[in-house]
């Protein structure tokens, strides 16, 4: 049967700092690009029906690096617009909102987790459709992917922090007895 692979894209300098990366069109570091190439060999010889990424050129980078030949650009696969607290840690922010949680209350100036939610249903769907004619792959960020998951196996996005996603991992998302399950996490 069908599953959709789930690539985070490599190491940026952002990610290692921690630093909230959104609508921020950053690189790879030297580091995440070799753990694109990595990515690539641990998925090579893998067909794919469709290759859909996010517009942002850390997740077209691993993309191309992997050996993935994208189908679609597609915008709802943006990471989560993270407004006034884009480029910040978690920390700097507790610093002024101590009780802040992504998951539950979203972002000043940026998205709710229903929005980004409804917008990772959106690409699970179109996923859905690839899915008839082999398996999909889906390159994207960290919490994007993560809300994916989460709603792949219809739990609300909240459940997505809960589902830790390193950079330059892959996840695959299929079905048992013909319901989705995650079929494996975070692998490097």
């Amino acid at each position: 049967m069908a599953e959709i692979v789930l690539v985070r894209h490599g190491q940026t300098e952002w990610s290692v700092a921690g630093r909230h990366t959104g609508r921020t069109d950053i690189p790879l570091t030297a580091a995440g690009e070799e753990q694109a190439r990595a990515i690539g060999a641990k998925i090579k010889g893998r067909e794919f029906a469709a290759v859909l990424c996010s517009p942002r050129i850390r997740a077209r980078r691993t993309a191309e690096l992997a050996g993935l030949g994208v189908t679609a650009i597609d915008d709802d696969l943006a990471e989560w617009d993270y407004g006034a607290y884009e480029g910040i840690t978690t920390a700097e922010i507790h610093r002024t909102d101590p009780d802040w949680y992504l998951w539950d209350d979203g972002v000043p100036g940026g998205e709710s987790p229903e929005r980004i939610g409804a917008r990772l249903d959106r690409v699970l769907a179109r996923a859905r459709e690839h899915l008839r004619h082999g398996d999909v792959a889906l390159v994207a960020h960290g919490h994007a992917l993560r809300v994916a998951g989460a709603r792949w196996i219809e739990e609300p996005v909240r459940v997505g922090g809960r589902l830790r996603l390193d950079t330059a991992t892959l996840c695959r998302l299929g079905f048992e007895h013909g319901r989705p399950v995650i079929l494996e996490w975070n692998s490097r």
